[in-house]
């Protein structure tokens, strides 16, 4: 005889500066969007509509021969190159103290991983001379080669920042190209920050006119979208002309690269790395009046053509300086996928609450949307860094330790004997309806939690929900007890609630590693994923 803790929960994030959502992106709602990804990617679970933003590209069969949209490269260019520091919104210089703050954070934090071991030890011999750190070890190295380590370091844990309109990690690719070029040809705080910005609008802006479609065809899109970011950033400090600028970003789009097939292993680190480092060359080659074509992104062969079925032009060239991405940006709070943080966070809610261990589970039975299994469907991690991509390992790894930071997905923990017996014992499936197969069974449940749930205040609220909220990560639970054996209906006693989603962050929180920003507002509530969390658990006392 067994008792079912189950509950619906979900994940969402705040973001926004000023008191009437200035930051959101052309054509986004303040209440649906995060673009296609939150709408119709992950948060379209038990029925849930979301209309398609005005203006957005239809995803379809495309034309062989695609139009031109005149100018956007170039239109593209001339921006970054007149904007300045003085025109960024305070809200805005703040994101981007704690942007670069967080990637600091992860880049030392990864800077002794044996995927930077590896790669040292593989390419010391050919670096040429001591022009910058890798941060966190004595090595000094080439400039080039210095942006590719320092990029691959502050991703490799995948703990580092996220704009959740693409999943696209923002300074990964930027930040490592700039902090280079910046040891190598000194430039003042102030001009440091506008180049980052800038950076991560741009290639922020280029993700948005291409997700999801990009994505889904297998594309890494930090890598892909992030290189335009890079030459953007150093092309600014290396004060290059509008010309100049597009022919780097010609030469950025002739260097894609990024396969998502390489997720949860060393490679996916190398994404951003090598993003830094061909976003450098572009912007050093074209301050040497290195052409390329004026058309790299729009052409009828350029990377947006080439890379994506579906484009939105508007998204790159439209309200230049109205709004900025890095205002979007947020900060993890588990060091992993960040698709699978809602069942991390549920997990770890329903074990603090019910005093949960795994030997007296049965068995985890996570409801989640196909995407989630699609890119963290690892059923058999080897590694810590698989781990981080197997739905499987993390809803076990929050039970077992309740807890899923930078060093619970190790090696070690990946072969844990007591997380891997709980870890087969788990069953996910995403729900019917929602796009793509995955050979896992359907469920659609009753209801799905919406936004008036999330504000409902808490009956129940544990030390964990209450750091959630402080932190800006919220997830809304429940836990309801069943009958011995599960199968019959709920109980009448009384439903559990744990979590804080939606409400107001306090002041105080943020800061690297966490979701959100502390003060802010409006509070815009983004569903990532939702679903329903059963816990099947032996001991009825539970």
């Amino acid at each position: 005889m067994a008792e079912e803790i189950s509950g619906h929960y979900f994940w969402v994030s705040g973001t926004g500066y000023g008191s009437h959502g200035e930051n959101r992106a052309p054509g986004m709602s303040m209440h649906t969007d995060r673009r296609h990804f939150i709408g119709l990617s992950l948060a379209g679970l038990g029925g849930l509509t979301v209309a398609r933003p005005a203006g957005q590209a239809q995803t379809g069969a495309q034309s062989t021969e695609p139009a031109v949209v005149p100018d956007v490269t170039r239109r593209l260019a001339s921006y970054v190159v007149a904007a300045t520091y003085d025109e960024l919104p305070a809200a805005v210089r703040k994101e981007a103290q704690r942007t670069l703050v967080n990637w600091m954070g992860c880049a030392v934090g990864g800077s002794r991983h044996e995927t930077l071991d590896a790669a040292l030890a593989a390419l010391a011999p050919f670096c040429g001379p001591p022009q910058a750190a890798v941060l966190g070890r004595r090595e000094r190295i080439d400039i080039l080669n210095a942006s590719l380590m320092n990029g691959m370091s502050s991703h490799v844990f995948d703990f580092d920042d996220t704009h959740l309109k693409t999943v696209i990690h923002p300074a990964g690719p930027v930040v490592p190209a700039i902090l280079a070029l910046s040891e190598y040809r000194p430039v003042s705080g102030r001009e440091f920050l506008n180049a980052m910005v800038l950076g991560i609008e741009v290639e922020c802006r280029i993700g948005n006119a291409v997700y999801p479609a990009h994505y889904d065809r297998g594309w890494h899109i930090t890598g892909t979208a992030g290189v335009f970011g890079a030459a953007a950033a150093c092309g600014k400090l290396l004060g290059l002309t509008a010309p100049q600028l597009t022919w780097a970003f010609g030469l950025a789009a002739t260097q894609p690269v990024g396969l998502r097939e390489m997720f949860g292993s060393m490679t996916k680190s190398f994404h951003p790395g090598r993003a830094a480092q061909n976003g450098l060359t572009a912007a050093l080659l074209a301050s040497r009046n290195f052409t390329s074509t004026e058309v790299g992104i729009e052409g009828r062969s350029g990377w947006a053509n080439v890379l994506s079925t579906s484009q939105d032009f508007g998204q790159i060239t439209d309200n230049h300086g109205r709004s900025y991405e890095i205002a979007l940006n947020t900060y993890k709070p588990f060091a992993c996928g960040i698709v699978i943080h809602p069942a991390i966070d549920a997990c770890i809610q329903l074990r603090n609450e019910h005093r949960l261990t795994a030997d007296q589970i049965d068995r985890i039975d996570l409801g989640v949307h196909p995407l989630v299994l699609e890119l963290t469907g690892k059923k058999t991690p080897r590694t810590g860094l698989e781990a981080k991509f197997s739905v499987y390992f993390a809803a076990a790894l929050a039970v077992v330790r309740g807890a899923a930071g930078m060093r619970d997905f190790s090696d070690q923990n990946a072969r844990d004997p007591q997380i891997v017996a709980l870890r087969d014992r788990g069953d996910r499936h995403h729900r019917s309806g929602d796009r793509g197969t995955t050979g896992a069974r359907h469920d659609r449940p009753e209801r799905r939690p919406d936004a008036a749930q999330a504000d409902r205040p808490c009956r129940r609220q544990s030390r964990a929900a209450d750091e959630r909220r402080r932190s800006g990560s919220q997830v809304h639970g429940s836990a309801r007890r069943r009958p011995a054996g599960g199968t019959g209906p709920e109980a009448s006693g009384p439903v559990l609630e744990g979590g804080g989603a939606g409400e107001r962050q306090r002041p105080g929180g943020g800061g690297a590693g966490r979701l959100g920003d502390a003060g802010r507002r409006p509070f815009m509530v983004s569903c990532i994923a939702a679903g329903r969390l059963t816990v099947a658990a032996r001991d009825p006392r539970v």
